[in-house]
């Protein structure tokens, strides 16, 4: 009897030790699965976020088209599904620090549309009878009840005598849209948009014929 108990003693008093260790492994194998759980569940909100902002959040594409020699228009494409309020273009010559050109909007543009204007008279009114060079173009909307600004798209541009002989894109915008938030000392907002519409427009807007 001593020689049958001694071994079922033992064994008995390993159980809570074995049963200790497998715990401990199943502990770490529960624990490396909620780690890679957690993981893939990060990495798929995070796509969703992505997904959500590239649809979502205010994108805009400027074009300049060359229609004749002596017409031209402005291709203002809604990239996003979210509707904005186009409220202001502007465009400069490179050579130039501020705007040379400007005129108000108050146009609602849907996602995925376009909208179009003829720019003739403003293009050679800015540019004078004869240029070459680039211009810049950039346009200032509302989207979700804030203040947006796209970066500023360059074109090429070729003026001969008051005709328009060239307009090709140089490149696209660096980024996407800026938001015109920035606050002064006092804590009021002042945005790039206050500025231009303080800003007389008498000297800067070229008179339409």
């Amino acid at each position: 009897m001593r020689v049958l108990t001694t071994p079922i003693s033992i064994l008995l008093a390993y159980i809570p030790v074995m049963a200790t260790v497998v715990t401990t492994i199943l502990s770490v194998v529960l624990a490396r699965a909620t780690l890679r759980y957690a993981k893939a569940t990060d990495k798929s909100l995070a796509l969703a976020r992505e997904e959500f902002e590239r649809e979502w959040s205010p994108e805009l594409h400027i074009k300049l088209e060359r229609v004749s020699a002596s017409e031209a228009k402005i291709v203002v494409t809604n990239l996003a599904k979210i509707s904005v309020l186009l409220q202001l273009v502007q465009w400069r010559k490179l050579s130039h620090g501020v705007p040379s050109l400007r005129w108000f909007l108050n146009e609602p543009l849907v996602g995925g549309m376009t909208w179009t204007e003829t720019v003739g008279k403003r293009l050679i009114g800015s540019t004078g009878g004869d240029f070459q060079g680039a211009i810049a173009v950039s346009v200032t909307f509302y989207a979700s009840g804030r203040l947006f600004r796209t970066d500023w798209f360059r074109f090429h541009v070729e003026v001969n005598r008051g005709n328009i002989l060239r307009l090709d894109p140089v490149n696209m915008a660096a980024r996407r849209v800026q938001v015109l938030e920035p606050h002064n000392e006092d804590g009021r907002v002042k945005s790039d948009l206050v500025v231009d519409v303080t800003e007389p427009l008498a000297d800067e807007t070229p008179a339409e014929a």
